[in-house]
């Protein structure tokens, strides 16, 4: 898989609660401006549980349109079921996906053996390499390193995205599948350089929707070994970082992005807005950085 910043990106709507396929244009044109490596959508940056079926479809169809293969599209399904997985697998592989992410399944809370099979099953029937979804807080499920390791050496399943912001738990992981063809990646931002310093592949960002050719130059700088560079712009945004995950992802992201006077509009229930304390805060962070 290719290694590199990829973009959990928001799923923008209208005033009236509606898809808003021409501000997700607008947003898709502004990543691949940037550089960016790849465009995560459908994961819970984009309010995937929130979103019809029907949307979902539509989103993937017009960022995959947009892209025209400027760069790579790695959607999120989001099911517990390994029957609706690989029909949402096929509908994503015939629209045009690159990859597709799939979150451990949720509130069903399987064994170690049950995972295993899901995962072995899906990367059987899926068209398209597939990435592991680590969320314990989102799913409950935690995918520990030796059971990634173990997927590791399915030839369908190219890499892990990884939510858990430990440093041994993504030092182990690298430890165990340092032979195989497998990209690890983080979910935080806050990891992104750290991680990249002891080997793994790169980022998917939220601070990809408000800065993403700053996260391609953080992964950038760290793959081509100019870890000192990649510090120094890593230090420097830190704070947008942490704020980017205030109250619940996306809300703070959404509201950075309409204080930039960008399409993102509101949040869907039972998602509701940023707090006023907080949205002053971001706001003067936003203007520190010179964003706003």
């Amino acid at each position: 898989m290719q290694k590199g910043a990829y973009t959990l990106l928001i799923t923008p709507f209208k005033d009236n609660g509606s898809l808003d396929e021409d501000g997700l244009r607008i947003l898709v044109e502004r990543q691949l401006v940037s550089g960016i490596h790849g465009i995560a959508p459908l994961g819970v940056t984009g309010e995937n549980t929130l979103l019809t079926e029907k949307e979902e479809l539509k989103v993937l169809e017009i960022i995959v349109k947009t892209v025209n293969g400027k760069c790579k599209v790695v959607p999120d399904t989001c099911s517990s079921s390994l029957w609706r997985a690989k029909e949402k697998v096929k509908l994503f592989a015939d629209l045009g996906a690159d990859y597709i992410s799939v979150f451990s399944p949720y509130f069903v809370l399987p064994k170690k053996e049950g995972l295993i099979l899901f995962y072995e099953q899906l990367a059987d029937a899926s068209p398209v390499p597939i990435l592991l979804h680590n969320s314990k807080d989102r799913t409950g499920v935690e995918l520990d390193p030796a059971l990634s390791a173990h997927l590791a050496k399915h030839s369908n399943i190219v890499g892990i995205k990884d939510g858990n912001k430990g440093l041994d738990h993504l030092a182990k992981l690298l430890s165990l599948t340092k032979d195989d063809d497998f990209c690890v990646f983080t979910g935080k931002d806050t990891t992104a350089y750290p991680l990249i310093c002891f080997g793994g592949s790169g980022s998917f960002t939220v601070a990809g929707n408000v800065i993403p050719e700053i996260m391609k130059k953080i992964v950038d700088l760290g793959l081509s070994g100019n870890l000192k560079e990649a510090e120094k712009v890593h230090l420097e945004y830190y704070t947008l970082f942490e704020a980017l995950r205030w109250e619940t992802n996306p809300m703070a992201a959404k509201m950075a992005l309409n204080l930039m006077q960008l399409p993102a509009g509101g949040l869907r229930l039972p998602l509701t807005a940023l707090s006023e304390e907080k949205t002053s805060k971001l706001s003067d962070l936003l203007k520190e950085k010179k964003l706003i």
